[in-house]
């Protein structure tokens, strides 16, 4: 444990976001799950719904900073694929 003042208050940022970070890591991935559920399920309108809230949610996750920008671009074109492919 920290014994300087502003070493302690670090800790607590770091920890508040720790666990804000996770949260939208989680949210991220509950998305794609769906997304890939639609996918599965062979419904292109659902799908392509949950295509839109899963690119928006990888771009958010970019400019905070939690995915790579590349990673980023990676999923978007092979959900884009995907979503082609069902066509």
């Amino acid at each position: 444990m920290p014994n300087i003042k502003s070493a302690k208050k670090r800790v607590k940022v770091i920890e508040a976001k720790t666990l804000k970070n996770k949260m939208f890591k989680s949210q991220l991935k509950t998305i794609i799950k769906k997304y890939t559920v639609a996918l599965e399920a062979g419904d292109k309108e659902a799908a392509a719904a949950t295509y839109k809230n899963a690119v928006k949610k990888i771009d958010q996750a970019v400019s905070h900073g939690i995915l790579h920008k590349n990673a980023a671009a990676r999923k978007k074109s092979r959900f884009t694929k995907k979503l082609n492919e069902l066509a």
